[in-house]
């Protein structure tokens, strides 16, 4: 895997666009799995002019769509909503990019309680935008935040907030099949807890960047090597969440890896260290005979969105899919893994 340094780029002079800054008032777009590529427009009453408006830059960013990698570029706008433990989610509002300021005693500080999302939107041939079943995210992260203590964002809630980011940020979005823009979703305490429990207010928040591949490669194949001292998740635990919790324990053992030329870890369930689990960020699969199996869901994996898809396509194309439990020695001598 490869991470460039962090880097923010520069936001280019440019042309701006009025539009509608109501919290998830409705009237701005329409609620489909494709976003129109076409400037927003303000529908809000009269009495909301100008009160509800922002102004959005419509040039494109200096930005070289072909050498773009999976790193951290400052966009122009992101979604922020609030909650107090108990009661509903407030409408939120779009806002331009920033930082937090919370509470040195916030939960999400002192007990990691937080979780985040990551999807996808796409530029189609045809001038669309596209996000790949941003549902199945919606309802993930609802589930996590029940996992975690957190009110649930609803779901709705969740994929206005999504599809308003991507259009108040379109102008990063890359050309087609010069990469993606990833939108990261979070919810986290941001209240101030100083005993374990439950923080008093929560966060709900939704920032966009323009991606390229993951891996440095992109589709080429990938070298890993299996985790003999660390693992991932324990039964009973947080591994069937994307508690943000989860992932810095990985950090030392993929940086140990990626320093003897691997590109991630094949972690090993923690009971038998014996059956695979999953890659460090992503779900595992492999063939026998023309047959694919992966990892059955036990609540120390991540339901992947991507895993789900794969198994549903392979399924509608006369695949057998097997989900069960995957031996390491029999994902080694597999005739393909993915």
């Amino acid at each position: 895997m490869h991470i460039s340094p962090f880097q923010r780029t520069a936001r280019t002079p440019a042309k701006r666009r009025r539009v509608c800054n109501q919290p998830l008032c409705g009237s701005c777009e329409g609620r489909f799995q494709s976003i129109p590529s076409q400037p927003l427009k303000a529908e809000c009453s009269p009495s909301e002019s100008f009160w509800g408006l922002g102004l959005l830059e419509e040039s494109e960013p200096s930005i070289d769509w072909d050498a773009l990698t999976f790193s951290f570029t400052e966009t122009d706008r992101m979604f922020m909503a609030s909650c107090e433990l108990g009661e509903n989610w407030q409408l939120g509002s779009m806002m331009d990019y920033q930082n937090l300021s919370m509470s040195p005693a916030a939960g999400v500080l002192n007990y990691g309680q937080g979780l985040f999302e990551g999807m996808k939107a796409r530029r189609a041939e045809d001038g669309r935008i596209l996000l790949f079943r941003p549902e199945l995210n919606a309802r993930r992260s609802a589930a996590g935040c029940e996992r975690l203590g957190m009110p649930p964002v609803p779901e709705e809630m969740f994929l206005d907030a999504v599809r308003r980011v991507v259009k108040e940020n379109e102008r990063w979005l890359p050309p087609t099949d010069h990469g993606e823009l990833y939108i990261r979703p979070l919810v986290f305490g941001s209240g101030a807890i100083l005993g374990v429990a439950p923080a008093p207010e929560y966060k709900f928040l939704v920032y966009c960047v323009p991606v390229g591949p993951y891996f440095k490669g992109g589709l080429s194949p990938i070298s890993l090597t299996v985790s003999d001292d660390f693992h991932r998740a324990a039964p009973g635990g947080s591994g069937g969440v994307k508690a943000i919790g989860n992932y810095a324990p990985g950090m030392m053992p993929s940086k140990r890896a990626k320093a003897k030329g691997f590109a991630e870890i094949i972690y090993l369930d923690s009971t038998h260290h014996r059956y695979v689990e999953e890659v460090g960020a992503a779900n595992f699969f492999c063939v026998h005979d023309g047959v694919i199996y992966t990892p059955e869901l036990t609540g120390t994996i991540l339901p992947g969105i991507t895993r789900l898809s794969i198994i549903e396509l392979a399924g509608s194309m006369g695949y057998e899919v097997r989900e069960t439990k995957v031996e390491i020695d029999f994902a080694m001598a597999a005739d393909e893994c993915f």
